[in-house]
Formats: C-alpha cells, structure tokens, sequence
C-alpha cells in the first residue's frame, strides 16, 4: 500500500506540472532532454536513427488521461508508469481535466516535445479525433486505452467491451427486481465511448423487460458529488424508486449516500471495482460492482505503443474482461485493486 501511494503521488505531482506546461504553449524544454532523447525534429535522434526499445536509447512516451480526479484513471496512470520504468522507457503523465480541447493541446505539446509514442485517454470520442490525426501526421503512433476515439487512423484500443459492462449491471438489478420495478440510470459523460456503449448494454437488457420503468435518465459525469445531488433531486420527484443503476462506481456510491441520508434502502450497482466500491459491496451498501483491470489496461497500452514504436505488427484491439464484484468474490478483487 506504501508503495501506490508513493507511485499515486508522483504521477499527480507530474501529472501537475506537465498540465502547467501546456498551458503556457511554447516553453523551453531543452532541460528536459538528454542525448539519448528523440529530437522533435522528424522522429529521429541525434545520429538519424529512430529509436527504439531494442536501440538502447530511451523511448519518450506521453500519456494523457480524461482525467486524473477519479481513482480509476490514477489506477490506469500507475500502471502506465510501473510498465514504462520496467521497460526503460520515460512516461510524460498529463490531465485532460474533461476537456477535449486541454487534450488536443497535450497531444500537441507530445509532438513538438519529442514523444515517439502517445497513449490517449479521449474524454470525447468524437472532439478527440484531432488527437490522433496530429499524431499521424508527425508519425507518431498513438494507441487509445480505456475510453475510444472515432478515428480508424489509431494505431490500436487496449480497453473492455462497456456494452457488457451495462448488460451485467442492468441483468443484476433485472434479477434483483424479479423482472419488474421502476429504476433511475445515472450516466457517464455524454458522447464519451462507454457512456454510449454502456447505455447501449443497460438497453440491450431492458428490452427484455417490458415491466421495468425508466423513471429518469442523467448524467453525474463519473461524479460522486454530482450523482448525490441528482438522486437527492429524484427522491423529491418521485415516490417509489426501486433500483439505481449507475455507470461507474463513483457515482453509485454518490446516489447510495444521499439514499441513506434520506433513510431509505434503494440498491446500486456501478462499474470499475474501485476501493470504495469493493467495501460497498462487501457491507451490502451495494448489490455488486463490474471490475475494470485499470492495472490491465494501463500495462497492455504502453506494452502496445512501445511495439507499434519498433515497428512489430499490433492488432487494432486488445480486449481485457470485466468481471463481476459480489460478496463472495471480493476478498480477491479487494487484493488485486491493491496493484
């Protein structure tokens, strides 16, 4: 546990300070560079080579997160980092800060600082293709981890399939409700890829049951203190609520507490397995929670990217499974959250 915080607090420090730089343009960064470091002009090092992980000079990678206010994505940036270092390669960690623009300016900032690969964490799919057309155009392969971008030009996606993430929330609850009830749907950000493909799951199941009433549908944007305010809001407009089905554990967790603090009982389910969450689960102040290997993720996305870097064939998807968190399973996620 010692050791994640330390790593959690270097990535957020770097994280911090790279952020800062991008937001003031064109800033000086030859102190950041050593002679085995890729020149920003053309790819290449000082001799005209390329480098690669096998040339014996150091790879530049950058990395640029949606966000780096939420546990699940710090947990994919640790990954990230820990693979990079045993890989000898030098991660730049950025926070989008949930703003397609922000991350248009990083992945600009990457290039021009000498990046031979980028991991991109797009909070839109569609605002975010700029990304990936800038780093095609410099020739740099950029791969998407997590959350997609609606650009065939990307290298690869390194992620899970969110459409069976929604369907294994919603069969939960279907099952909880015997098939029938009124249930409220707290939503990711709108027109990010696993709000849509999380949705898309979340229907796919109650199209197979025609007495489950929608009663509202809104989005809480990951967020814990958003998701409390909407279902406090919801509580007020309606007299029965029997489930609450939310797309991450975040905002689960949110709806749960302002439930309790009205003195009712309604069930949650969430996506991600984070810490909170797995307590949740294991005190039944949740029915389960869908694990998402954010330690999986972040790994396999620099593992790809360094490929794609040496020119080794990569497939345009790599796939990791969620897995469902219940009261008897989740002694093991509880340990494996710990990576």
């Amino acid at each position: 546990m010692k050791k994640n915080k330390k790593v959690l607090g270097i990535v957020l420090c770097m994280a911090m300070a790279v952020t800062a730089l991008a937001g003031c343009g064109a800033a000086d960064t030859s102190a950041k560079k050593s002679d085995d470091t890729k020149a920003a002009d053309g790819g290449k090092t000082a001799d005209g080579s390329q480098p690669t992980a096998d040339s014996g000079k150091k790879l530049k990678l950058g990395i640029t997160l949606y966000s780096l206010k939420n546990e699940y994505t710090v947990r994919l940036a640790n990954a990230a980092q820990r693979k990079a270092d045993e890989m000898g390669a030098e991660l730049m960690v950025y926070d989008g800060n949930y703003d397609p623009s922000t991350q248009i300016s990083q992945v600009e900032t990457m290039i021009s600082d000498g990046c031979d690969g980028i991991i991109l964490n797009p909070q839109d799919s569609d605002a975010c293709s700029p990304c990936v057309d800038k780093a095609v155009e410099a020739g740099i392969p950029i791969v998407a981890v997590n959350t997609r971008v609606n650009n065939d030009k990307i290298t690869s996606y390194i992620g899970s399939q969110d459409v069976i993430a929604g369907e294994m929330i919603m069969q939960k609850i279907a099952d909880t409700l015997g098939g029938k009830g009124k249930i409220v749907i707290i939503e990711g950000p709108m027109g990010q890829s696993a709000q849509i493909e999380r949705r898309q799951g979340i229907q796919n199941i109650l199209d197979k049951y025609p007495d489950i009433e929608v009663l509202a549908e809104k989005t809480a944007n990951w967020s814990r203190s958003e998701s409390m305010t909407v279902m406090e809001t919801w509580m007020q407009a309606f007299d029965q609520i029997d489930a609450i089905v939310a797309e991450n554990d975040e905002m689960a967790l949110g709806a749960r507490e302002a439930v309790k603090a009205a003195g009712k009982d309604i069930p949650a389910v969430g996506v991600d397995g984070i810490n909170d969450a797995l307590a949740a689960v294991e005190e039944g102040n949740m029915l389960i929670s869908v694990f998402q290997d954010a330690a999986g993720q972040g790994s396999k996305a620099v593992e790809v990217v360094i490929d794609a870097i040496d020119k080794k064939p990569v497939e345009k998807d790599y796939w990791i499974d969620f897995e469902e968190v219940n009261k008897e399973n989740v002694a093991e996620f509880k340990q494996r959250a710990q990576q």
